[in-house]
């Protein structure tokens, strides 16, 4: 079964999102003295980001990186790291340690072994991953047509891998659906009417290489939660 919480608004829902995930941190910490989160770059989370940079977490026990990023400098305005350092690393989370996936290589396929070192040094498995959905039916970098989306739903490879596709803009590095699956706890944040009938299409039976968001909603764990707002 999957988990869903409906909100009238996305400040109530940025609020509750924002709760749950620094709860998963905060028993993170008290059981192995660390955390690990994952989060999605995009328009979406930036309300959620400013809430939960103020929970009280002992964020300098806490290492935050990307679900997936562009393959473009942090000067750049579509740089998914850009957006965290300036909407979550912020307030007391601006103690956290931050993970980027760009590395700074010519391409993200030159960059897969460093970013795959950085993240092996960060506590794994994952406390928590918040993924988001594009209206294509796009989750993390799976994009339709992606050229790497069958080694990036693999169940076993690399923790990360390149991805270039017709919807992506610029080539892409990707957490791989094994490594968001290991998630101690995996959310799906998702607002407005039109993400809303795409997801609804999603949960459907239907081709993960048309809506990769599939490979994430129909998978054995039961407890992914979907945040929603419209």
């Amino acid at each position: 079964m999957i988990e869903r919480h409906d909100f009238t608004g996305s400040e109530d829902l940025a609020a509750a999102l924002a709760e749950a995930v620094a709860a998963d941190l905060v028993r993170a910490i008290r059981l192995r003295g660390k955390a690990s989160l994952a989060v999605s770059g995009g328009s979406t989370p930036k309300r959620f980001f400013g809430v939960l940079s103020d929970q009280p977490v002992q964020w300098d026990k806490v290492s935050v990186t990307l679900v997936d990023e562009r393959w473009v400098p942090e000067t750049d305005s579509r740089s998914n790291a850009a957006l965290v350092k300036t909407r979550l690393l912020q307030n007391q989370a601006a103690a956290a340690d931050f993970v980027p996936l760009y590395t700074g290589d010519e391409t993200p396929d030159a960059g897969l072994g460093s970013a795959a070192s950085a993240l092996a040094a960060m506590p794994l498995p994952f406390d928590a991953v918040i993924l988001g959905m594009g209206n294509d039916g796009h989750t993390a970098s799976f994009f339709p047509a992606g050229d790497n989306l069958a080694a990036a739903l693999a169940e076993d490879g690399s923790p990360v891998v390149a991805m270039r596709a017709p919807g992506a803009g610029e080539p892409r590095i990707t957490l791989t659906r094994k490594m968001l699956l290991q998630a101690r706890a995996l959310y799906l944040h998702i607002e407005g009417a039109e993400k809303s009938a795409v997801l609804e299409q999603a949960m459907t039976p239907g081709s993960v290489d048309d809506m990769p968001v599939r490979a994430i909603l129909h998978q054995d764990r039961s407890d992914l939660a979907i945040y929603f707002a419209p």
